[in-house]
Parts: C-alpha cells; structure tokens; sequence
C-alpha cells in the first residue's frame, strides 16, 4: 500500500482553494450565501488559508432540512467556506483512493454513476445466466441508516492506513466532528452529513472494505454496488442464502454497520432486479412503478407551476430533457411520448 505524507500544505494552499471555489461555484452563483462570500472572495479565501495553515480553523455550523429524493432524506448544509474547504480536500484525496476502489462501485465517481451502474448490472446478468440459458438469483441488500452510522473513529483509522500526515488527519478529524447524528452514543460519535461533498469520498472509502470482502475473501464473481446498496447475482440460490450472514458479520464487526434486513431479498432474475430506478433484464429495462409515478407527479407540479408564471419555458424544457434522458436507458417510449404531448399541450 503505497502511504502519502506531506499532503496537508497542497490542500490548505491558497491556489487549490481558489481552484476549489471554481468547482464549487458552479450552479450556486444566485444563491445569496454564495453571492455573500463572492464579494469579498479574496479576502475570504486567504482568511480561510491563514486558518487553515495556522491550524486555528474551527468548522461551522449546518442548517438542516428535509427532501425526498424519492425516500425522505434529511440534508445538512454546510456554510459556504466550509464547502470550499470539502471540495480542496475532495480535489487532493480522491485521486489518491480513486485508485483502490473497484469497478464495481458506482457511486459519486468520475466516468461512473447511476446509468452506469444500471448497464453493468446487466452485463454481468447476461453472465451469470448465460444469456437466459440457466436460473439465476439476485441477493439485493442495502445498509440500515448508513450515513447515519458511519462510526468516525473506523473512519479516521481507514484513513490513517494511507494517510501518515499529522495536520491533514487533524483537518480530516476536524471535518468528521463537525457533524454527528442520533445514533452516536456517549464518547461515540456517528454519523456524516449527507450534503457534504467530503462525505461521498468518505462512504466510498468505508464501503470499500465491503467491496474487498465480497470480492477477495467470498470470491464473489457478480456483484455490483451503488452507495449502501448492493446486488450479488448467482445460479445458486443456497449460496447467497449461505453468505447473507458472513456479510452481516462482517459489516457488524469490522464497520460497526447493520444491513437492513427487511429489505434483503432474494429473488429470480427472470422477475427483473429493481435498481436504481429501473427493473433490469437480460435483454431491456423497464423504468420502476414507483419511479414513473413520481417523476409524473413532479413533472405535472412543474407545468402548474409555468402555467402560473412561476418557473420559465426554459425551466420547464430542462427539466423535461432531463426526464427524457433518464427514460432513454430504458424501453420507455410510451411515457416518453406522454411528457413530451404533456409539455406542448400546456404551451399551447
């Protein structure tokens, strides 16, 4: 394993915060916390230096506050130079842990992600049944509460394995207490917040001790993961009954994690594997119930909401496109049809 020393001067330099508040910007320049921070960038971004160099940083507060995305979610936002700072440390250390994850993991990576993630499931489907030739299996599983209980001493530890630098494992120790849930106990904290960009390179680097089980002790041939969910396909229905319980062995002692046990199922392939939004054969996916139903929902939302004045035509296309995208990594040309005469019937 190679190990990284001296990385603290590279982060909390003046040029990768300036590069940072480029990356993070984007998007957010009507945000007025952002428009805040913009009018005095310099000065507030050499202040943050000077902070961060003098190692007299003190991370803020968040706001918090509830989406549903389409599962309710509860969101903690941080203040805008704490963000800038998530996103300098995000550009220093990705890269260097990037290397050690798998290719089965497609969460909150470069070159990977949800559509991604749907058409590897279904490659290694058409392995694991031979193109339909023989039954297979689908174990799906997901994690209990997970960001809720990622367990910052186990993290920091998995950092410190890579990681010899003793001001950088400060400012890391700084961002992960900065936050901490409900299910911390006394003199143990829990818990990173959905909303930073810190916490995504942080789950992919606590699951990916998973990853390494599953793929190097249980030899698992197909298996694919999305963040805490997971899929481990097979022809032998026995064998993924046989390795549930080395799984939730090995995520309640070595991550201090607890699978979610009603939802771990195993079912047919030949039933279609839902997964990030979709139900996936061999040969097509279909777009899942319940996702058609709420992108409908939002979709309908969005024209009332023209119709009153509320949001642009400009607006109403972007998010029409963007649904379109999503339904072309499907056999969805019924829908497809439904929101494109939905929007031109309410221009007209």
């Amino acid at each position: 394993m190679k190990i990284y020393r001296n990385l603290f001067n590279d982060i909390v330099s003046a040029e990768n915060l300036f590069s940072a508040w480029d990356k993070f910007k984007n998007g957010k320049r009507n945000k007025k916390d952002v428009q805040r921070f913009e009018w005095n960038l310099e000065e507030n971004i050499f202040r943050l230096h000077r902070d961060l160099r003098n190692k007299t940083y003190k991370h803020g507060d968040y706001r918090s506050f509830n989406i549903s995305d389409p599962k309710p979610r509860n969101i903690s936002k941080a203040q805008v130079r704490d963000r800038i700072l998530h996103h300098a440390v995000f550009q220093v250390l990705n890269p260097i842990f990037e290397a050690g994850f798998i290719s089965a993991s497609f969460s909150c990576r470069v070159g990977y992600g949800t559509h991604k993630g749907v058409e590897f499931l279904q490659n290694i489907l058409r392995k694991a049944n031979k193109n339909s030739k023989i039954p297979c299996f689908a174990l799906k599983c997901d994690i209990k509460k997970f960001f809720d209980t990622i367990d910052h001493n186990v993290l920091l530890a998995m950092l410190k394995k890579k990681i010899k630098d003793d001001d950088t494992v400060w400012l890391l120790g700084q961002i992960i207490s900065s936050f901490s849930s409900n299910y911390s106990l006394l003199g143990i904290n829990k818990g990173v917040p959905i909303g930073n960009l810190t916490s995504q390179l942080f789950a992919n680097i606590y699951l990916g001790e998973l990853d390494r089980f599953i793929k190097q002790e249980l030899k698992v041939e197909y298996y694919v993961r999305y963040t805490d969910d997971f899929l481990i396909l097979s022809e032998s229905r026995k064998y993924l009954e046989n390795i549930v319980p080395k799984i939730i062995d090995f995520l309640e002692e070595n991550l201090l994690l607890k699978i979610h046990e009603e939802k771990t199922k195993i079912r047919k392939t030949s039933q279609g594997i839902d997964f990030l939004g979709y139900v996936v054969f061999v040969n097509h996916r279909l777009i899942r119930t319940k996702t058609k139903r709420r992108i409908m929902k939002k979709f309908e939302v969005k024209i009332k909401g023209y119709k009153q004045g509320f949001i642009s035509k400009d607006s109403l296309l972007q998010t029409l496109q963007s649904y379109l995208g999503f339904m072309s990594h499907a056999d969805a040309r019924k829908i497809q049809h439904y929101f494109k005469n939905k929007f031109w019937a309410c221009l007209n």
